[in-house]
């Protein structure tokens, strides 16, 4: 016996009142879903933004909220560039300066570092142009003025050795003061070891002759 698969016919409804249930089915089906649609409207605004959205639209609103994020200002990019632009400027002097220096030719040197210090003064590696300068001073121009600038200098670049040897050796031959040379050349050696050596300072850090003759009165005890 095979049985059927549709429903059975319902023959004893008449067909008047057929038409009348599947009209208020309808009713009814519209009814719900304008309610739920009323419920959707009340619901609290903050509620809605917890509504999953499609993945499109939030990778585009990502990519928008991304580009137009900078964290970086117009003025603090100009700003920045004018700094890059003055520290390469100071830089450029700078090696200059000891590109002469390194030649022999203090008188040009001597400028270099003094237009470093002038123009650049807010930099703090404008300091190290202060150490060439009093070098190039101690033998061109005024050694007092020469031993001030160290004196100030070993202080603001505490540790530096090349300041503290080079005082070391003004103090002893300029000033008669073997102690204050003695403290200062103890902090120049332990720092680093090579201002014992005359042809270091001499060929390697390009000191001025007169400069070089100090320290070796200052080592040799003469």
């Amino acid at each position: 016996m095979v049985c059927a698969c549709r429903a059975p016919p319902i023959p004893h409804l008449p067909l008047q009142k057929l038409l009348t249930r599947i009209t208020i089915q309808n009713c009814q089906t519209k009814a719900s879903v304008s309610n739920r649609r009323l419920f959707l409207l009340s619901l609290p605004l903050s509620t809605c933004l917890l509504l999953p959205v499609s993945s499109s639209n939030g990778a585009a609103s990502t990519t928008v909220s991304q580009q137009q994020y900078d964290p970086v200002t117009a003025s603090e990019r100009d700003a920045s560039a004018l700094i890059s632009q003055r520290v390469s400027q100071a830089v450029e002097l700078l090696e200059k300066g000891r590109e002469l220096q390194a030649q022999g030719d203090f008188n040009g040197a001597l400028q270099y570092f003094s237009q470093v210090i002038e123009s650049y003064k807010d930099l703090a590696f404008s300091e190290y142009a202060r150490v060439g300068r009093a070098l190039a001073l101690y033998e061109v121009g005024d050694r007092e003025e020469a031993i001030a600038e160290m004196e100030d200098v070993s202080i603001s670049l505490k540790g530096y050795p090349e300041v503290h040897a080079a005082l070391a050796a003004a103090l002893y031959a300029d000033k008669h003061a073997p102690l204050l040379a003695e403290n200062q050349f103890t902090i120049a050696t332990l720092l680093d070891p090579h201002f014992t050596d005359l042809s270091y300072v001499r060929d390697t850090k390009h000191w001025p002759p007169s400069l070089v003759s100090s320290l070796q009165h200052f080592i040799t005890l003469s």
